[in-house]
C-alpha cells in the first residue's frame, strides 16, 4: 500500500509538471530511493531528459513539458527566459529550436539548452505560468530585446498589449534598474508609443501645421467639410486628407466603426486619406512631413 501510495503521488506530480520530474524531487518529497529509481529507468518507466531530469511513463512529452525540464536541469531559481518564455507568454507562436533558460548562479553548460546567467533578478521579475518558472512579462520584453529585431520587439509588445499583459509602470521600473541590459535601449524606443499621447488634438494640429509651413509645403484647409464629414486636415485640390489621431478619440467600438466608414466615404469620392499618430509626430516628424511632402506629389484620383 505504502509503495502505491508513493507511485500515485509520482503520478499526479507529473500530471501537474506536464510529465516530468526530476531526482531532487524523487529523493526528496516522493521519497524514493537511488536504487528504485535506477529500476525505473531501466524499466523504461522513468526516460531521462537531462541530467536528474526525467518524462514519467510511456507519454509524448509536450513543448511545455520540455520547457520545465530544462528549467529543472538547471537547478533551484532558474527560469524559462529569453525567446523560450516569449512563446510561453503567448507573446510568439514561434517556438525556439534551443530553449533558453536564465539562472541566478553560473552553471555548466546543459545540452539542448541555451543557458544565460543573471545575477540581478529580483523578485518581481520572477512568475510562473502554467506551472513553469518563467522571466515576468517585463524581463521577458527586456531579455527578447537584446537578441532579437526591432520589428520582433514591437510585435511581442503589441501581443502583450492585446492579452492585457502589458504594464508600463512595470516596465519603467524595470529599465530604470537595467540601464546597461542590452535591450535596454531597443526596449524604451519600441514602448514610446504605448506612453500617454504628447499633445492633445488641438495641439497636435498645430504642432503639424507648424512642420507644414517650416517644410514650405502648401498651407491646408482645416475643419474642411466634405460629405458631411469634418476633416482634420485638408489640400482640396490635391484630394488628400491628413487625419491627426490621438488614442482617446477611438475610446469605443462605434467610434472606431464610424472612422472606418467616413474614410470609405471618401475614398469613393476620390479623396485620399493618410492618418498621422501623436506618438509618431514626436518620433519621427521629419519622416512624416517627407511622407506628406510624396503624397502631395502624386496626382490626385479622378473623382468620376
Amino acid at each position: 500500500m505504502v509503495a502505491r501510495g508513493k507511485h500515485q503521488a509520482l503520478v499526479d506530480l507529473a500530471d501537474r509538471q506536464h510529465g516530468v520530474v526530476s531526482i531532487r524531487q524523487l529523493l526528496g518529497p516522493l521519497g524514493y530511493a537511488s536504487a528504485a529509481v535506477d529500476r525505473m529507468v531501466r524499466a523504461g518507466y522513468l526516460q531521462r531528459l537531462h541530467r536528474g531530469v526525467y518524462a514519467v511513463g510511456r507519454r509524448t512529452v509536450s513543448q511545455h513539458g520540455r520547457c520545465l525540464a530544462a528549467v529543472l536541469a538547471c537547478g533551484p531559481r532558474s527560469l524559462l527566459s529569453h525567446r523560450s518564455a516569449v512563446w510561453l507568454w503567448g507573446l510568439s507562436r514561434a517556438q525556439p529550436s534551443r530553449i533558453e533558460v536564465t539562472s541566478p548562479t553560473p552553471r555548466k553548460p546543459r545540452p539542448r539548452i541555451q543557458l544565460h546567467h543573471s545575477r540581478v533578478l529580483l523578485p518581481r521579475d520572477r512568475a510562473l505560468e502554467q506551472g513553469i518558472p518563467v522571466t515576468s512579462v517585463a524581463r521577458t520584453l527586456l531579455d527578447h530585446a537584446a537578441l532579437s529585431r526591432a520589428d520582433r520587439v514591437e510585435k511581442a509588445i503589441e501581443r502583450a498589449e492585446e492579452l492585457g499583459l502589458l504594464d508600463m509602470r512595470e516596465l519603467d521600473e524595470l529599465l530604470a534598474r537595467t540601464i546597461g541590459h542590452a535591450g535596454h535601449r531597443r526596449l524604451r524606443g519600441a514602448l514610446e508609443l504605448y506612453r500617454p499621447a504628447p499633445f492633445t488634438r488641438s495641439g497636435l494640429e498645430r504642432r503639424f501645421l507648424d512642420l507644414v509651413e517650416r517644410a514650405g509645403l502648401p498651407r491646408p484647409s482645416t475643419g474642411f467639410n466634405e460629405l458631411g464629414h469634418e476633416l482634420d486636415v485638408y489640400w482640396p485640390e490635391r484630394r488628400l486628407v491628413v487625419e491627426l489621431d490621438v488614442y482617446e478619440t477611438h475610446g469605443s467600438p462605434a467610434a472606431f466603426e464610424r472612422d472606418r466608414l467616413r474614410q470609405e466615404d471618401l475614398l469613393l469620392a476620390g479623396i485620399r486619406m493618410t492618418r498621422i499618430t501623436g506618438p509618431r509626430l514626436k518620433l519621427e516628424p521629419g519622416a512624416v512631413i517627407e511622407r506628406v511632402r510624396r503624397l502631395l506629389a502624386q496626382d490626385p484620383p479622378d473623382p468620376t
